[in-house]
């Protein structure tokens, strides 16, 4: 007999002889009630064989319904407790052992409103959460491993190729400038897998203060003039003065700098750039467009995935960071990011943020 069949069987014989105590308690009371009621009303005289006869009757029937009530009990307890404990149980075991596919069938009992219902709902949502967050993990990973690769192999061939004898003055720059170029997207990608770990894990908090958006947009935009003199780009801006925004400046810095840093990279020489910064209601709305290359509807719903790069022609020049990390420090400062793109038409990105008055 293993352990749950000899546990069902303690517990049904607890609970028949809780039963079978109750059931004799209440009807020798009542017995001896009826009895002494009937003499007091009749005169009537009971002798001892037929008060003897009267006892073995009245255990039996206490015996046999007291066994009826025990069976009932442990009926019920099977549908009510044993069935669903079980299912939860054998659903956990799944999960602990990797299966994110556990699922538990909803269990119909005596009672409604008994809570396991509601347990097994919450279990199957954690479960879908867990396997969702284990296919980003998966997935995760297997970017960042071939990410890694790619500016490795770079450094790795480039090294070997400088090891080489006679090689010229001009050789051995551009093997140094494509090892630094490796290099330097190496560290970046690091660096921002370490910021969107920590953002989302809520270890970054913003520290908000009132500050002019306006003006920190024009820092930002500032800081790529080498870049944006080098492609021949043209630069267009309507900024409203003295917009103020209570947020964290370092964060949306990350904002503003990754959309300038895409706007410019991804537009041909000789495109434009657009910035405008306006008031709307109690919001400040952002937007940065380009004439470059744009995306397509299917690219732009996955835009915000990380490691996602919907043209692998500019694969080399980005890691698929950027825009996870806008999504999250948006998402963080409540505020809102959209993207408004079509092929070979360019892109508009605006984010809007609650705006405070001076």
């Amino acid at each position: 007999m293993n352990g749950g069949s000899k546990n069902r069987w303690l517990y049904f014989l607890r609970i028949f002889c809780t039963f079978f105590l109750l059931i004799s308690f209440v009807l020798t009371a009542s017995m001896i009630l009826f009895l002494t009621y009937l003499q007091r009303s009749t005169g009537l005289e009971l002798s001892a064989q037929n008060i003897g006869l009267a006892a073995v009757m009245t255990f039996g029937n206490v015996f046999m319904l007291s066994l009826v009530c025990a069976g009932v009990d442990m009926l019920r307890r099977y549908l009510t407790i044993e069935r669903p404990v079980r299912r939860i149980a054998e659903g956990a075991e799944r999960i602990i052992a990797g299966d994110f596919t556990a699922r538990i069938p909803s269990v119909k009992g005596l009672d409604s409103v008994d809570g396991f219902s509601e347990i097994i709902e919450c279990f199957n949502r954690m479960a879908q959460e867990l396997g969702g967050m284990e296919t980003l993990r998966t997935d995760f990973i297997a970017n960042v491993s071939h990410e890694l690769k790619t500016p490795l192999a770079v450094i790795r061939n480039y090294g070997v190729m400088l090891q080489q004898p006679g090689i010229t003055e001009s050789e051995r720059q551009e093997y140094g400038q494509a090892i630094a170029d490796a290099s330097r997207r190496l560290a970046d990608m690091i660096t921002n897998i370490l910021k969107l770990n920590k953002l989302e894990n809520q270890q970054i908090y913003p520290d908000r203060k009132v500050y002019d958006l306006s003006e920190q947009l024009c820092e930002c935009l500032l800081a790529f003039e080498n870049t944006w003199e080098a492609s021949e780009l043209e630069i267009e801006t309507e900024i409203e003065d003295g917009i103020l925004v209570e947020s964290d400046p370092e964060l949306l810095s990350l904002v503003w700098n990754n959309l300038f840093s895409n706007a410019i990279k991804f537009t041909e020489p000789g495109g434009t750039v657009s910035l405008s910064v306006k008031a709307e209601g109690d919001r400040a709305v952002v937007s940065i467009s380009d004439t470059g290359c744009g995306i397509s509807s299917e690219v732009g719903a996955h835009i915000f995935e990380k490691f996602y790069q919907g043209d692998t022609s500019h694969a080399t020049q980005g890691n698929g960071l950027g825009l996870a990390l806008v999504k999250r420090v948006v998402d963080i400062v409540g505020g809102e990011i959209l993207v408004s793109s079509a092929p070979g038409a360019g892109s508009t990105f605006t984010v809007k943020l609650r705006r405070t008055k001076a």
